[in-house]
């Protein structure tokens, strides 16, 4: 099968665009996590150092015990949220990477339909053959994208439930420890 110089930048331009947008959602994510982890870390150095004068404060044993408590449910707290917030970043960038594979192998099932299109209009006779099993794979590939990409969404899907879940479980945790 040839491939026209014009189909060849083509493919050539949807390539570097495609590894373009893929640097992009990799440096948006990787730029969101250090903005998370700066930000982590500003809070625990704040909460090191309030802690550190509310128990130089403290004067029984009574108070210390109490801290304690306090303590432990402010940093399982704060650790459940910051799990989130990485969760939430990691999800956001797994489906912006999604959508560009999906959107990148629906345009190389085009271009190589196309390509076929024009194959079978110049193509030798006793090449029917060989395009329909080209067509078949091609729609054999198709249907295992589609079927991963499903298989994918759902994964994703039930991840989510169950972060959402043991997110919701945490804080009740950290509620009843309280009381």
């Amino acid at each position: 099968m040839f491939i026209a110089p014009e189909q060849f930048a083509e493919v050539n331009k949807s390539t570097i665009d495609a590894a373009l947008k893929f640097a992009t959602v990799s440096f948006d994510a990787a730029e969101r996590l250090m903005g998370l982890q700066l930000a982590v870390g500003r809070d625990v150095l704040n909460e090191g150092v309030k802690n550190a004068k509310v128990l130089a404060e403290v004067r029984d044993v009574q108070d210390l015990a109490s801290l304690r408590g306090k303590f432990a449910e402010t940093s399982t707290e704060k650790l459940t949220d910051y799990s989130k917030a990485v969760y939430e970043v990691a999800q956001h960038t797994q489906t912006q990477l999604s959508n560009l594979f999906e959107s990148q192998m629906t345009e190389i099932n085009n271009t190589v339909a196309a390509a076929l299109d024009k194959a079978v209009k110049t193509a030798p006779a006793g090449a029917d053959v060989a395009i329909a099993a080209i067509k078949s794979t091609m729609s054999a590939t198709s249907a295992a994208f589609d079927g991963m990409t499903k298989a994918a969404k759902q994964v994703a899907s039930y991840t989510d439930a169950n972060v959402k879940a043991v997110t919701s479980v945490s804080h009740a945790a950290v509620k009843s420890v309280k009381k």
